[in-house]
């Protein structure tokens, strides 16, 4: 039998999972026995008003088994002597987009004008400590992309971005805690994100794709109004049966290529952020209205955005 329930709790009993099993069970009358699995489906945390509530869904199966808590599997094809497809880019969507047509029976080859993930971080110790910047591998390019070393949140705010659920268990399956499927605001950590991103390289490479880094795109190679190819700046020319632009909003160079190359791009909303600091106990307090969040409550977060419009 299984039982759906919502609840909203403090977090001393939400967030610490024995006194959350126990709680559950003593709101269904079912006894605290190993045949009975609690699940969380999903988890936010209400700190509106002085009593921080967690808001909990969970499922609670009795004397049978729980479905699989995801769905998604590794590739399990090889593409290697497949039709080809070229990827521009090892961000999220290069490295995504590699991962679906390796589904569709495409071998991607991936370029990346940047550095593995982990080479990624000798680059920007280099910025840190002694303020040498490598113009291609950086905070801003790399495996991975912008954010691995930076944010790594997986969240968003628009009701019209897909199966997000399948993507959460793409992270999931390449070794992001489970905790990413239930959270309001998942997010995996810088910490966490460079080891994940290796793993979905290595699932690219085992079905046969290519991963290629300090691989940088200078021109675009069309045929009949279609991308087919790209030149590397050794030379070296590759085509295939399209192109697959992730490139991140930060190389400039491949705006004005498509500009040269008569190749239309539509410009998004200008969006600019501010990094502000503070001392991450002062936005507790502030946040969870209480001196300080306690053993359970996770570092609070906050956002401020404003939109504006000009005229021109």
């Amino acid at each position: 039998m299984t039982h759906q329930l919502s609840l909203a709790l403090p977090p001393e009993l939400a967030l610490n999972e024995t006194a959350f099993r126990e709680q559950v069970l003593t709101q269904l009358g079912l006894p605290n026995t190993e045949d009975i699995v609690v699940r969380k489906r999903r988890q936010s945390i209400d700190a509106r008003n002085r009593q921080v509530r967690v808001q909990v869904e969970a499922d609670v199966f009795a004397g049978e088994t729980p479905p699989q808590l995801i769905r998604y599997r590794k590739p399990e094809i090889n593409v290697s002597n497949a039709p080809q497809a070229l990827i521009v880019g090892a961000g999220p969507a290069g490295l995504f987009a590699a991962l679906r047509l390796i589904e569709l029976g495409i071998k991607p080859i991936v370029l990346e004008r940047g550095s593995d993930v982990r080479t990624r971080r000798r680059d920007l110790a280099a910025i840190n400590k002694d303020h040498i910047v490598n113009p291609e591998s950086n905070y801003c390019f790399g495996e991975g992309g912008a954010g691995t070393y930076s944010d790594g949140k997986l969240y968003t705010r628009s009701t019209k971005r897909g199966d997000v659920r399948r993507i959460l268990e793409i992270f999931v399956a390449h070794g992001a805690t489970e905790q990413i499927l239930v959270d309001a605001h998942p997010h995996i950590g810088t910490n966490k994100l460079p080891n994940v991103v290796t793993d979905l390289r290595e699932s690219i490479l085992k079905a046969g794709g290519e991963v290629r880094f300090d691989t940088k795109v200078v021109d675009l190679l069309q045929t009949r109004n279609e991308l087919n190819g790209v030149v590397l700046a050794n030379g070296e020319t590759l085509t295939g049966i399209g192109v697959i632009l992730a490139t991140g909003h930060s190389a400039r160079d491949i705006f004005h290529l498509l500009h040269d190359r008569n190749i239309r791009i539509e410009a998004k909303p200008f969006a600019m952020g501010v990094r502000i600091e503070h001392q991450q106990s002062l936005i507790d307090q502030f946040q969870y209205h209480r001196p300080d969040r306690g053993d359970y409550l996770p570092a609070a977060s906050y956002s401020l955005v404003t939109q504006s419009r000009f005229k021109g």
